[in-house]
């Protein structure tokens, strides 16, 4: 795919939909996404944490179903950006050494392979939920920041949109747009977290954040696209579909202009571990 960096703006895709416990129907639904966004003129689509495969609850399947970085979903997702000449990231049930365990990955890919690649810090041990009995987390290790029509862009994973740090450093390494797929349960108040954590995260970086995640019954839905002063330019309700944003690639300059935040803080980041 070739871009032009003199374009203004980057369009951008949340794609929301239900993964289930089969990875042939997930590509084949991933697919028919890819194929809306791209009709859209969408040149980056992002899709959920665990698109490759979901079962709720979790059980011994998920680790049967998980697959290499390299493995058929991703070579399936490679495909298809080349077929639209369109950049996808996707969340990937990814092969772990332990095999009562797998990573929780996300991959963004385009025509040529894989751009980067990024498994889960923080697990969700949290509103009675046990992610780290069935999920290895990832470790904490140099950012992957891959550039798309001239904007930068990083990975981050659900979960750890509650810990600001982990933006704050995907921001420190020069991402100027923060892609989270998400499997945001559903429970009293967790839409308004969701939609508040990511105009913070937005906000508080002064960059853009796209978003998405399941449907109900068991995500909040809600996918969308957050520019660096937190205003929403677009979003997608709680069905299946493609809301689709172009980011203004002048924004951030402009916004850092009149908010130097920054530039102004005092503090830096450092993993405990």
């Amino acid at each position: 795919m070739s871009h032009n960096r003199q374009t203004p703006s980057l369009a951008v895709a949340v794609a929301q939909f239900s993964p289930i416990a089969d990875r042939g129907a997930n590509l084949s639904a991933v697919a028919d996404l890819v194929a809306d966004a791209a009709s859209r003129g969408a040149e980056l689509v992002l899709f959920p944490e665990y698109s490759s495969y979901f079962i709720d609850p979790f059980d011994e399947s998920l680790a049967a179903n998980a697959e290499p970085i390299d493995g058929p979903f991703t070579t399936a997702l490679v495909r298809m950006a080349e077929q639209y000449g369109i950049v996808i990231a996707a969340g990937l049930v990814e092969s772990a050494a332990d095999n009562a365990h797998v990573h929780n990955t996300v991959v963004a890919v385009n025509e040529r392979g894989v751009l980067a690649t990024y498994r889960k810090l923080h697990l969700y041990d949290a509103f009675g939920q046990r992610e780290s009995d069935w999920i290895e987390r990832g470790d904490i290790d140099t950012p992957q920041v891959f550039d798309v029509a001239g904007i930068p862009c990083a990975l981050m994973t659900c979960y750890d949109l509650r810990f600001p740090e982990v933006a704050r450093t995907l921001v420190d390494a020069g991402a100027e747009l923060v892609l989270v797929p998400a499997e945001w349960v559903r429970g009293p108040l967790k839409e308004h977290h969701w939609r508040t954590l990511l105009h913070a995260r937005a906000i508080e970086n002064t960059i853009f954040i796209a978003a998405s995640d399941h449907p109900p019954p068991l995500g909040v839905g809600h996918s969308m696209i957050v520019d660096p002063q937190g205003v929403e330019i677009a979003a997608a309700g709680i069905a299946t579909g493609v809301a689709v944003a172009h980011l203004d690639r002048g924004a951030i300059e402009r916004v850092r202009r009149v908010n130097p935040a920054l530039a102004l803080r005092r503090y830096t980041v450092l993993p405990l571990d």
